[in-house]
């Protein structure tokens, strides 16, 4: 069934239809009334509820909310909603809305290994991951024809010595209004300072957990050579600090004294797709918040 026919079937049974539905994330200092008073608020424009999640950090008294509803007409609604919003909730609470109808535009970074970057395009073919793929960039072209199979655009852009900064400059050029994140699958360069700040979108990145035990080439001969009983990936924020983002999703599965090498490379690639593709759907339905150097995820 394609992602029509199921959105066809879930408004004929009288589920809201895609288009009428938005996000509203709110975040701020907790108080008494706040989910009091974005219920109110909502319902008083007449949208329907269809989730709401909340968490109240009992150490810091931060609150994160993330509300999923309907309403018809939506899109003309919507600077209403916002300004009202504002009034209601005060200068102490900041709330991103956003219409779900528009999918998120999303640029993927690449290297060689190809198995994250194929996994995010079959799902994305598939209809699982609520998003448009503006376009795959990599720094080796191996992968060209297939992704242009998915009917995506493919850009090499070579990287290759200390100095990235015409790689940067190309990069920037091409992501500049066209992207709303980006996520790097399995892209095998380092991000400078300032293009983390100029790109102004978020970015995904998934390495292995073995990090930072095992930095460098042949995590995995490491591993194997340690013994290790547990091999993992880790979906994370990408910062100026390497690989010390805020963490949206992690797992592991299990390794014996039996497996070799490849085995744990193979088997750490399977964690690696289910880790980046759910930190992917996370992120574009809204249900990440990231706050300092930790997320909330509503999953």
């Amino acid at each position: 069934m394609t992602v029509a026919q199921q959105t066809s079937t879930a408004t004929a049974q009288g589920a809201p239809a895609v288009g009428h539905r938005a996000s509203l994330i709110v975040q701020g200092g907790d108080r008494v009334g706040i989910v009091a008073t974005v219920g109110s608020l909502l319902s008083g424009h007449g949208a329907n509820i269809l989730a709401l999640d909340q968490y109240s950090d009992p150490h810091t008294g931060a609150f994160f909310q993330r509300t999923l509803f309907s309403r018809d007409g939506l899109q003309a609604a919507l600077p209403e909603l916002r300004q009202e919003l504002a009034d209601r909730l005060g200068p102490d609470l900041s709330f991103t809305l956003r219409d779900m109808s528009v999918p998120k535009r999303v640029a993927v970074f690449a290297s060689k290994s190809d198995h994250c970057l194929l996994d995010l395009l079959w799902r994305h073919r598939r209809g699982q991951l609520p998003v448009s793929i503006s376009m795959v960039i990599s720094n080796h072209p191996d992968t060209a024809e297939e992704v242009r199979t998915f009917g995506i655009p493919f850009f090499h852009v070579p990287s290759m010595g200390p100095d990235k900064s015409k790689a940067e400059a190309e990069h920037l050029r091409l992501l500049k209004d066209n992207v709303d994140f980006v996520v790097l699958a399995r892209y095998m360069q380092i991000l400078s300072g300032d293009f983390i700040h100029d790109v102004g979108v978020p970015i995904i990145n998934i390495h292995h957990s073995f990090l930072p035990a095992f930095i460098g080439a042949g995590p995995y001969d490491k591993a194997k050579e340690r013994g290790v009983k547990l091999i993992g990936a880790t979906a994370h924020y990408v910062t100026e600090d390497l690989d010390e983002g805020p963490i949206i999703e992690q797992d592991v599965v299990r390794a014996t004294h039996a497996d070799t090498a490849a085995d744990l490379k193979r088997r750490g690639a399977d964690v690696e797709r289910d880790v980046l593709s759910r930190a992917v759907l996370w992120h574009a339905e809204d249900r990440v918040i990231r706050h300092g150097n930790h997320t909330i995820v509503f999953a």
